[in-house]
C-alpha cells in the first residue's frame, strides 16, 4: 500500500518546495529501461553525469537518467514518483523514510556484505527495520582540525594528543601574536558541525546519549536522568574555552571568509571537514596542511573523528523500475567505482576492502578510522525545529553555555508542532 501523506510529510527533510518535475522514467528510445538517479550534492553533478555516461557505455538493457535538479523529496514520495535510485546525504530527517517503510531491503545484495559494519551502524543509529538493510553508505567524510603544519613548526608545537596540550599551544599560538583558531560564527552551520560536534563527539558516546534520551520519550527535560544539561555541560565548558582563542571578527565571518583567510595564513587551526581542502588550495596550494581528531580528555589516543554519510544509496519501494536501479546501484558499489570517487573527493570509502587515505592533508585521521574511534556529530541527531545554531551563536559570544543546554533540553522536550522554527543551516551535504 501507498504510505500516506501525512507519515511521509512526518519523515520528510523540511523542503516543502517543489522544483522542477525532474527525469520521467520508462522505456527509452533504444529499448533500455530508463533508472532516473537522483544526487543532491551539487559540486559532484558534472562528476556523476559522466560516471554515468560510463556506466551507460557499459550497458545494454538499462539506461542511467541523472537528475541532479534538487528537487524536494517530500513531493516525489507524495505523488507516487520518488527517483529509482538515489544518492543522498544521509541525515536524521532522511533516516525517517527507513522508519516509515518507504526503501526497499537490499541485505540479499553481495555489495550489502562488502560494508564495513562500523560504517553500516551509522545507518542504523538513525533509523533501521529489523532484518533489512534499506540504505547502503556510499562516501564517508571524515573531518577534524585542520591545521597550518608550517605555523605549528615555527612556532614549535606538536599536534596535540590531549586536552590540556590543545590549550597549551592555543596560549603559545596567541603569544606568538598568531590566532590560534579561525572560526566563522556569521553561517550557524560551521558552529553545529565545527566546535559543537567535535567538542561533544571526542567526549562522549553521542550514539548511546541519543538512544537513551530518546528511551525519555515523555520524560526528557533539562532535570531528567540523561539530559543535554547533564550530559553535555563538561565538554559544552570547553568548547565555549576553545572558541575564546578564535579570530576577533568571528561573528562577522562566513565559511568563504574562514577559507579564505586560513588559505593566506592568518591562524593556526580551523574546525572545518575536507570539503574546505579544495576552497583553501585555491588560495594557496602549496600551504602544508593536516588534520588531526580534537582531543578532548587527557588521555592521549582517544580523541574521535567526525563523520558522516555523505552519500548513501537507496532504491525507493515505489519504484517502478526496483531491477534496473538495483543493476546501477550494484555498478556504482564495484570496489573500483567507488574508491576512485571517494578519492576524488577526499572521502573514504565505507568497504571493508578499502584503501586508507592517501591525501597527506587527512592522513591524520586514519589511527581513529582504524580503531573505530569515529562518532556522528551530536548536532545531526537533532531536528531541524530545534535552532541549536542559533543557540550556539548565543553561546560563543556569551560564554553560557548552560544556556545553550537548557535551552536544547527545553525544545527537545516540548511537542514537534510547539518547537521554534529551526534556524539556518548549511544547504549542502556535509554539515
Amino acid at each position: 500500500a501507498r504510505p500516506s501523506r501525512r507519515s511521509l510529510l512526518a519523515a520528510g527533510t523540511g523542503a516543502l518546495a517543489l522544483g522542477a518535475a525532474g527525469c520521467g522514467s520508462g522505456a527509452g528510445t533504444s529499448g533500455r529501461q530508463e533508472v532516473r538517479f537522483f544526487q543532491n550534492k551539487p559540486e559532484v553533478i558534472e562528476y556523476f553525469g559522466a560516471l554515468l555516461q560510463e556506466f551507460n557505455a557499459s550497458q545494454d538493457g538499462v539506461l542511467a537518467v541523472h537528475d541532479s535538479s534538487q528537487t524536494a523529496l517530500v513531493p516525489q514520495f507524495v505523488r507516487g514518483a520518488p527517483p529509482d535510485l538515489a544518492a543522498w546525504n544521509y541525515t536524521l530527517e532522511v533516516g525517517n523514510y527507513v522508519s516509515t517503510g518507504v526503501l526497499t531491503d537490499l541485505s540479499d545484495l553481495p555489495e550489502a556484505a562488502r560494508v564495513d559494519p562500523q560504517y553500516q551502524e551509522l545507518v542504523d543509529q538513525f533509523a533501521t527495520n529489523e532484518g533489512q538493510t534499506n540504505v547502503l553508505p556510499y562516501s564517508v567524510a571524515a573531518a577534524g582540525v585542520i591545521y597550518n603544519q608550517r605555523l605549528f613548526e615555527e612556532n614549535g608545537v606538536q599536534v596535540p594528543q590531549t586536552w590540556s596540550a590543545l590549550v597549551e599551544a592555543c596560549e603559545t599560538f596567541r603569544d606568538a601574536g598568531v590566532t590560534p583558531l579561525y572560526s566563522t560564527y556569521q553561517e550557524v552551520w560551521t558552529l553545529q558541525q565545527g566546535l559543537f560536534d567535535y567538542c561533544t563527539g571526542s567526549a562522549l558516546d553521542v550514539a548511546g546519549f541519543f538512544r537513551d534520551l530518546r528511551a525519555l520519550g515523555a520524560d526528557a527535560g533539562p532535570d531528567a536522568e540523561v539530559s543535554f544539561s547533564k550530559d553535555f555541560a563538561e565538554p559544552v565548558e570547553k568548547m565555549v574555552q576553545l572558541a575564546s582563542y578564535s579570530n576577533e571578527d568571528a561573528a562577522s565571518r562566513a565559511y568563504a571568509d574562514g577559507n579564505l583567510a586560513f588559505g593566506r595564513g592568518e591562524a593556526a587551526m580551523y574546525l572545518q571537514g575536507p570539503w574546505a581542502l579544495g576552497e583553501i588550495a585555491k588560495v594557496d596550494p602549496a600551504l602544508p596542511l593536516g588534520t588531526f581528531p580534537l582531543p578532548m580528555t587527557e588521555v592521549p589516543g582517544e580523541a574521535a573523528a567526525r563523520v558522516n554519510l555523505d552519500l548513501a544509496l537507496w532504491i525507493p519501494t515505489a519504484s517502478e523500475h526496483r531491477d534496473a536501479a538495483r543493476t546501477l546501484l550494484q555498478w556504482l558499489m564495484t570496489p573500483e567505482v567507488i574508491a576512485r570517487y571517494n578519492a576524488d573527493n577526499l572521502a573514504t570509502s565505507p568497504l571493508l576492502e578499502a584503501e586508507p587515505l592517501r591525501d597527506p592533508r587527512l592522513v591524520g585521521l586514519q589511527p581513529a578510522l582504524d580503531a573505530g574511534r569515529i562518532y556522528q556529530g551530536a548536532n545531526t541527531y537533532i531536528p531541524l525545529t530545534i535552532p541549536v545554531g542559533n543557540y550556539l551563536q548565543d553561546a560563543v559570544r556569551s560564554g553560557d553555555g548552560a544556556r545553550l543546554l537548557r535551552r536544547i533540553d527545553e525544545d527537545w522536550a516540548r511537542p514537534r508542532s510547539a518547537r521554534r522554527p529551526a534556524g539556518s543551516c548549511r544547504p549542502g551535504s556535509s554539515a
